[in-house]
């Protein structure tokens, strides 16, 4: 039997299995659209949850889960963006507490990429949700047109577009953030320097 059919028919080895196999690239895709490691874990425990939930829609032939899975994940985050969003607004209306010491400028300074993944972060927050999903998933998760297509429930042509246009936007990013070159320079510093910065907003 299929692990696809033993999944389907509630063999916990199997799912176990597919936990094993899946369960990094979910927690990736999951940070990759949450922007946060504990909202991440999150996702990811609720997408597996889920997965167990609906496994009898799933097909008994057929290839990798993995497409699957994802798209289960980038429905879990956009859930967990709506109530998040809900849970702001419901703190926004209660008084404000007394402030407190932030440590977070300190904890970020022991990252020693700090400052590319925040550059990656805002140009990832320039795309539009449907954008960021798609690039997320083709780019970041590497999965192919046709699967992120399964994924997010939409016409590979859809995929294309919305690809299309994250890649634009980025590229419009970068270049309205790429610094002016020094006043003083050497031959060939500008390119070096136009190079590394266009590389930081990858």
């Amino acid at each position: 039997m299929s692990l696809r059919a033993r999944i389907r028919d509630g063999d916990a080895e199997a799912f176990e299995r597919l936990f094993d196999d899946f369960g990094r690239a979910v927690y990736g895709h999951a940070f990759r659209l949450t922007g946060d490691w504990s909202a991440a874990e999150d996702v990811m425990a609720l997408t597996f949850l889920e997965a167990w939930r609906l496994r009898r829609r799933i097909d008994a032939e057929g290839g990798s889960l993995r497409p699957w899975l994802l798209g289960i994940a980038t429905n879990v985050a956009r859930n967990t963006r709506r109530a998040a969003r809900r849970h702001d607004d419901a703190l926004a209306r209660l008084p404000r507490p007394a402030p407190v010491a932030d440590f977070a400028e300190e904890v970020a300074g022991r990252v020693d990429d700090a400052r590319t993944l925040a550059a990656v972060r805002r140009a990832y927050g320039s795309l539009r949700r449907a954008e960021q999903e798609v690039f997320a998933l083709v780019v970041w998760s590497g999965l192919g047109y046709a699967e992120a297509a399964v994924a997010l429930g939409v016409s590979v042509g859809t995929i294309r577009s919305r690809l299309s246009r994250a890649r634009r936007r980025l590229a419009l990013f970068a270049a309205e953030r790429e610094p002016l070159p020094p006043p003083r320079q050497e031959r060939g510093d500008r390119g070096t320097a136009v190079r590394i910065v266009r590389e930081e907003y990858r």
